[in-house]
């Protein structure tokens, strides 16, 4: 196990681009001790563990992992989404999704299956093959899918890099097979990559909807003193509109669908 727990942390320390000693000064020990644990020589104690996977901002999920690598209980619950115990966090999301309409916004977990969506994402989903709606839903997959929003996307060559770039990203953050496997499946239906312009591929989607082009931005939120495995790997997207003329088009959208419940 301790091979383990320090093939782990040599790994998240090389991940993050920090110096043992950069580490040695974050969790509080010595550059010297911080060796000795890579190399095996030392065991570190459990409080240890958690110091050094908080200093390299390792997620819950892989601090778990290397307690139980180094002989330890997790220190973190993951508690089902839809237990007694998340009620309040359900709640507050609710509450917000709900706050962002007439714009879409979703919750969505760590490789970006939908979790949760006020009903202002149905003006983005309209049109898309059921299949791709069947839970569990995953939101890069509607971006990017042929059956998906693809064919409505105007820019879709810069957006669809766009989100294989935040997936990338996200990846690297919170590292998964599942995660490394939706990109590869992704980038083989979307189009090579483009040159990018003066201003890369942080560019708003440019969607068509009924009332004309939607020009949207996208904003993520994540919570930042989660305790729970399943709360920290949560994070809220909101479309919101990038001009006046497609805020005006979502407002419309959103009573239309209001007078359709």
């Amino acid at each position: 196990m301790g091979s383990e727990l320090s093939a782990g942390l040599r790994l998240w320390r090389t991940r993050r681009r920090v110096s043992q000693l950069e580490l040695a000064i974050r969790a509080g020990t010595t550059q010297r001790h911080v060796s000795f644990i890579e190399s095996g020589r030392s065991a570190p104690g459990r409080e240890m563990v958690i110091r050094l996977a908080e200093s390299l901002q390792v997620p819950l999920r892989e601090r778990n992992a290397l307690l139980l690598a180094g002989g330890y209980a997790p220190a973190y619950d993951e508690t089902p989404y839809d237990a007694p115990g998340l009620e309040a966090v359900r709640t507050a999301l609710a509450a917000i999704l709900e706050g962002h309409r007439p714009y879409p916004a979703v919750v969505v977990d760590r490789i970006g299956n939908l979790v949760l969506a006020n009903h202002a994402f149905d003006v983005l989903t309209a049109g898309v093959a059921e299949h791709l709606l069947t839970a569990p839903v995953n939101l890069p997959r509607l971006l990017l899918d042929p059956a998906g929003l693809a064919p409505r996307i105007v820019n879709f060559a810069q957006w669809s890099w766009h989100v294989i770039d935040a997936l990338t990203r996200e990846a690297a953050q919170y590292p998964s097979p599942s995660s490394d496997a939706l990109i590869q499946e992704l980038i083989a239906v979307i189009p090579p990559r483009p040159a990018p312009d003066h201003l890369g591929f942080a560019v708003p989607l440019q969607l068509r909807s009924p009332d004309g082009d939607l020009h949207l931005v996208t904003t993520l939120t994540r919570f930042g003193t989660a305790i729970d495995v399943t709360v920290s790997e949560l994070r809220m997207e909101a479309f919101l509109p990038a001009d006046e003329p497609t805020a005006r088009a979502l407002r419309g959208l959103d009573r239309t669908m209001l007078q359709r419940v």
